[in-house]
């Protein structure tokens, strides 16, 4: 069992991807806790918000493939596929996904004042602006270069 996580710490690949995911998630609470002035975890476990750790988390993954394998390799043409996916998904469909939310909050807070429904608020922060992808993106890159180092 000890070979186990042995092996996988020294997967460089991997430590680079979740890396950039932890990264990203606690540059995420430190800026929820300049703005609303207080501690939230759930911006840690949670999607949405600046930088976009499913951005950071994939182009440091195709980073990491790219510089272990090389850039011509059939492993980064994979994992670049999968970054553009994840990324196009995070600011697309799922910022889609989070604009419906809160259209349907705003109806429903109107059925309920009337007195008709009531219903638990839908969570509206699923996906990304375009800006904090690429910001994403951005600190994907650069934590593999640098733990590639």
């Amino acid at each position: 069992m000890k070979e186990f996580f042995t092996e996988i710490y020294r997967n460089k690949i991997l430590m680079s991807t979740i890396s950039a995911w932890l990264i990203a998630q606690t540059i995420k609470v430190v800026i929820g806790v300049f703005r609303k002035k207080k501690f939230d975890f759930r911006l840690f476990i949670g999607s949405g918000g600046m930088p976009s750790a499913h951005a950071a988390g994939a182009a440091s993954l195709g980073t990491s493939i790219g510089l272990e394998c090389g850039f011509d390799s059939v492993y980064f043409a994979l994992a670049f596929a999968f970054a553009i996916v994840v990324m196009f998904d995070a600011q697309g469909v799922r910022r889609s996904t989070g604009k419906q939310a809160s259209i349907l909050n705003t109806i429903m807070e109107d059925i309920y004042w009337r007195g008709k429904i009531q219903q638990t608020r839908l969570r509206e922060l699923i996906g990304h602006t375009p800006v904090e992808v690429i910001v994403g993106l951005l600190l994907g890159v650069v934590i593999a270069l640098v733990l590639r180092t």
